[in-house]
């Protein structure tokens, strides 16, 4: 079986394509700025969730100082809204590790660039969804699978 050989001029091509895919460094640094600004704020959602729902005992959180036992009802509503916290704080830290994902990505220079299909990410969805790995069409097609 012949090797195929590949001329010099589709070389320049492919690099000068994967050139064009690439973010120019000052749009890479708003991004960044973005993403920090994201991650620090879920951080602090998180510690917040975390001191009002974990560091408290139901009758704490409850709000509760009589002597009196607490309800079956009220223990449920309770148990609910810990509950209901804890898959916040659960969907938060998914985030964060999205967001150090695209971090990393920015770093390595690749960040806009789909992961799927190798090709740039609009703006205006990098721009609504920062850490997003996927342009719009794969992500739907994705969708779709699921």
């Amino acid at each position: 079986m012949k090797k195929k050989r590949i001329s010099a001029k589709s070389r320049n091509l492919a690099k000068k394509t994967l050139k064009e895919k690439k973010m120019p460094s000052k749009e890479l640094k708003i991004f960044k700025k973005i993403l920090l600004k994201y991650k620090e704020d879920i951080a602090d959602q998180i510690k917040h969730i975390s001191d009002n729902t974990l560091k408290k005992s139901q009758r704490d959180a409850a709000g509760d100082i009589s002597s009196y036992t607490l309800h079956m009802a009220d223990m449920a509503t309770d148990t609910y809204d810990r509950e209901f916290s804890l898959d916040l704080a659960s969907n938060e830290r998914k985030l964060l590790y999205e967001i150090d994902d695209a971090l990393k990505r920015i770093d390595e220079k690749n960040f806009g660039i789909c992961e799927k299909c190798s090709k740039s990410i609009n703006k205006p969805r990098l721009k609504a969804l920062p850490y997003t790995r996927m342009c719009l069409d794969c992500q739907r097609g994705l969708e779709n699978i699921k």
